[in-house]
C-alpha cells in the first residue's frame, strides 16, 4: 500500500502595500495649493503650500526612481498639480498688480475738461461739476446765455461727474458737449421748454 503524502499549498505573499509618504504629501498640499489658488486674499497662501507640495512632491520621484518607495504616479502628480498651482498665483499677481498699476495711474492722471452748450435756446441752466482732489462738487449757472463754454482742471478718476442744460420756458434746442483732454467725451441735445441734455458720466 503507497502512502501519499499531501502536498502543502502555501499563500502567495501579498504585495506590499505602496510606500510613498512624501510623494503623498506633496500631491495633498499641491491640490489644495491648486484649489485655493484663485480665491482672493486666501490664494496669497497658495504659493508656500504649492512650493512645498512640489518640492516633496519631487523628492518622492527621486525615491522611488532609487528604488525607496512605490506609487510612482501619486508623486508625479503632485508635481504637475503643485506646478499649476503656482501658475495660477503667478497670473493672479500680474492681474493683481496691472490693476493696482492702472488705479494708481488714473488716481494721478490730470485731465483737462471742456464743457460747451450750444443750440437755439436763448438762455439754459447749466449743471456742472469741478473737482478738488478726490472731490467731484456740483455747480449751477442760472439761465447762462446761449452758447456757453467753461474749462476745468481735475486729476484722479471722472466717473460721476455731471453735465447738463436745461432749456428755458421759452424753449429752442440745447446741445451739451464734453471734450476731455482735447478729445471729444460725450455729447447731447434736447428741445423744447425745459428740455434736458444730459452729458452726465463722462
Amino acid at each position: 500500500m503507497t502512502d501519499y503524502t499531501p502536498l502543502q499549498q502555501h499563500a502567495a505573499p501579498q504585495a506590499a502595500p505602496p510606500r510613498n509618504g512624501l510623494g503623498t504629501a506633496g500631491f495633498v498640499l499641491g491640490l489644495i495649493g491648486l484649489v485655493i489658488a484663485p480665491i482672493p486674499i486666501a490664494g496669497v497662501v497658495a504659493w508656500p503650500l504649492a512650493v512645498l507640495g512640489l518640492i516633496l512632491s519631487a523628492v518622492g520621484v527621486a525615491r522611488v526612481r532609487a528604488g525607496k518607495a512605490t506609487n510612482k504616479g501619486l508623486s508625479i502628480a503632485g508635481v504637475v498639480v503643485s506646478l499649476l498651482g503656482l501658475v495660477v498665483s503667478i497670473l493672479w499677481v500680474v492681474v493683481i498688480g496691472k490693476v493696482v498699476s492702472d488705479v494708481n495711474e488714473q488716481a494721478t492722471q490730470h485731465h483737462t475738461i471742456t464743457y460747451e452748450v450750444s443750440g437755439d435756446a436763448k438762455a439754459a441752466d447749466i449743471d456742472y461739476s469741478t473737482f478738488d482732489r478726490n472731490t467731484i462738487l456740483i455747480n449751477t449757472e442760472a439761465s447762462a446765455p446761449v452758447p456757453w463754454t467753461k474749462t476745468v482742471e481735475a486729476t484722479g478718476f471722472l466717473a460721476g461727474a455731471q453735465f447738463t442744460a436745461t432749456a428755458g420756458p421759452d424753449g429752442g434746442s440745447v446741445s451739451c458737449k464734453v471734450v476731455v483732454d482735447g478729445k471729444q467725451a460725450k455729447t447731447a441735445t434736447a428741445a423744447g421748454p425745459g428740455a434736458v441734455a444730459s452729458c452726465t458720466g463722462f
